[in-house]
């Protein structure tokens, strides 16, 4: 019997400790993500959808790679990365966080975990912060490690995922608070474990930290889940859009600033610290945003995927924004968007009722700004 035959484009786009059994379990599309292949398709993504919102599902999200900061000034250093105020950061807690450039441009909207005092690993979205902290590092006078190690997470998401972590961990882990951490080992397999995901649904993170027995950690959490109804997946653009969050290069980029994405809460403006971006922010408040995100709901018949082009938006004519990402949702049964509109000439265009054109590939449609998060709005789901 021949070998089967290797999947990849070369060296250079790095699989994850998880992808062969990924495979093995089905797997049959990916994209690259972080300069690695990330599953992006088991068959039929609304049935994934549905197996992430009724039950369980485990996905390779190794492409979340970690930049782990250390050494005496570690803090100062991620301090002058982040847009929050670290100092309401415990040890053994997560927080969302934005980094910015110069002129408040988002560089990335990573989870940052503090592990220790002065231990920090920023577990990315999708652009190089390794190479940006690096330099940064360069001139700051500041005594810190900054490197990539060697950690790997999956994301266990859906309303059963926390009892598929009690079969493998124990009933303490239901104590464990949303947005924090904790260190096991699972016959031999050493985790960090959070309480977070990128679902809005009930789930945990398990940061593997020794990439020889990814293997071996999928096969024991998928039999661990089986009596639970456990399916292999991928992160859901369906639930994602309902929640309203946010992926990078699609809804958000380096042109894009917090206060035009609605994430006033994650600047900490007024605070008596530092950060790159800091100036520049301070003044894109005064002065007010050209753009604003919004919701849409898009009329006509439900799409088949996702968008994988920007959509124009024209209001009497002319151009007002582009849709970043459109899907059909099959809970809510109708066609929901994330868009960017531009208000710097009329602010209207964001309002809530508001009727624009779609250029979709297909034709033209109409679309009404809704309010977002399209679904579960408080997050109740998740933090519960």
């Amino acid at each position: 019997m021949s070998a089967p035959k290797e999947f990849g484009f070369g060296t250079q786009i790095r699989k994850s400790p998880y992808f062969d059994a990924t495979i093995r379990w089905g797997a049959t599309d990916f994209s690259v993500y972080n300069h690695m292949y990330i599953p992006r398709d088991f068959g039929n993504p609304q049935q994934n959808f549905w197996n992430l919102v009724n039950d369980v599902i485990l996905c390779d999200v190794a492409v979340e790679r970690q930049v782990e900061i250390t050494g005496p000034d570690a803090a100062k250093f991620v301090q002058k990365l982040i847009s929050r105020d670290l100092s309401k950061c415990a040890v053994g807690q997560c927080k969302y966080v934005l980094l910015t450039n110069a002129a408040g441009g988002v560089l990335n909207d990573p989870i940052m975990l503090r592990l220790a005092q002065n231990h920090f690993w920023i577990s990315l979205a999708d652009s190089d912060i390794l190479f940006w902290a690096q330099g940064v590092a360069v001139n700051s006078g500041l005594d810190v490690h900054i490197g990539e190690p060697d950690v790997s997470p999956l994301q266990l998401q859906g309303p059963k995922s926390g009892e598929v972590m009690k079969a493998l961990f124990g009933d303490d882990i239901a104590d464990l608070k949303y947005y924090w951490l904790r260190e096991y080992n699972l016959d031999g397999i050493p985790l960090i474990v959070s309480r977070t995901g990128w679902s809005s649904e009930l789930g945990y993170e398990l940061y593997l930290c020794d990439g020889s027995k990814g293997d071996l950690l999928w096969e024991k959490i998928m039999a661990a889940g089986k009596p639970f109804g456990i399916k292999p997946g991928h992160t859901s653009t369906i639930r994602r859009i309902e929640a309203g969050m946010l992926s990078y290069h699609a809804d958000m980029d380096i042109h894009t600033n917090p206060y035009e994405l609605g994430l006033d809460r994650l600047i900490d403006i007024d605070e008596n610290f530092d950060f790159i971006g800091k100036a520049a922010l301070q003044k894109i408040r005064h002065d007010g945003v050209q753009r604003k995100q919004v919701g849409l709901v898009i009329s006509g018949e439900a799409m088949e995927g996702s968008n994988t082009r920007f959509w124009d938006l024209e209001k009497d004519g002319e151009l007002v924004g582009k849709v970043t990402s459109a899907v059909y949702s099959p809970r809510l049964q109708k066609n929901i968007a994330l868009a960017m509109v531009d208000v710097h000439r009329a602010a209207h265009l964001a309002d809530i009722g508001m009727e624009l054109v779609v250029i979709k590939p297909d034709g033209k449609a109409l679309a009404t700004v809704v309010e977002k998060p399209f679904f579960d709005p408080k997050k109740k789901l998740a933090a519960s």
